[in-house]
């Protein structure tokens, strides 16, 4: 469980780190001539433009690179939330209500209240009704958690019309 903790936080820290850059960079970006040595600016033809032509290529410049820096934060950002929302779906009424389909990994003996169950995606499950699934021995068997009304989870087994009421502690 601790890597999808350290996914999202590198992603999120991955969106702070480019929106400092790209703040930094659109403030402080220096001029062509400061960024070049004299033989690169002079090969690059840069030495015939007027001083007004040379003010108005650094000005296109700086917004060139605001924009670009722009839409790297933007897609940081982007990035970030999916992350977040992807691990901490089930918990509460946070994240997508999408239906969460995985296995159980290892060994599954059926629906009993206070059981916990361990997803191979590394979510835990606790069981909170008392629901019961008898006479099951299954090794590694899928599983569906689907959202139900007021923040409830389903959990159902794959080859079983039963389901039990969970709540994602892990």
């Amino acid at each position: 469980m601790r890597r999808h903790h350290s996914v999202a936080l590198r992603a999120l820290c991955a969106a702070i780190a480019l929106a400092a850059v790209g703040t930094v960079a659109a403030q402080q970006a220096p001029p062509l001539q400061e960024q070049m040595s004299a033989d690169e600016f002079r090969a690059a033809g840069l030495d015939k433009l007027s001083s007004a032509e040379l003010a108005a290529l650094n000005t296109w410049l700086e917004r060139r690179v605001g924009v670009e820096t722009a839409a790297a934060v933007e897609q940081a950002r982007a990035e970030g939330r999916r992350a977040v929302v992807e691990e901490n779906r089930g918990f509460f009424h946070f994240g997508s209500q999408e239906p969460i389909e995985s296995t159980i990994a290892g060994e599954f003996t059926g629906f009993g209240k206070g059981r916990r169950y361990t997803l191979a995606n590394g979510q835990v499950w606790e069981q909170t009704d008392n629901a019961r699934l008898a006479g099951v021995r299954r090794q590694d068997v899928g599983v569906r958690i689907r959202p139900g009304f007021m923040g409830v989870w389903w959990l159902q087994v794959d080859g079983y019309n039963s389901t039990a009421k969970v709540q994602r502690v892990e």
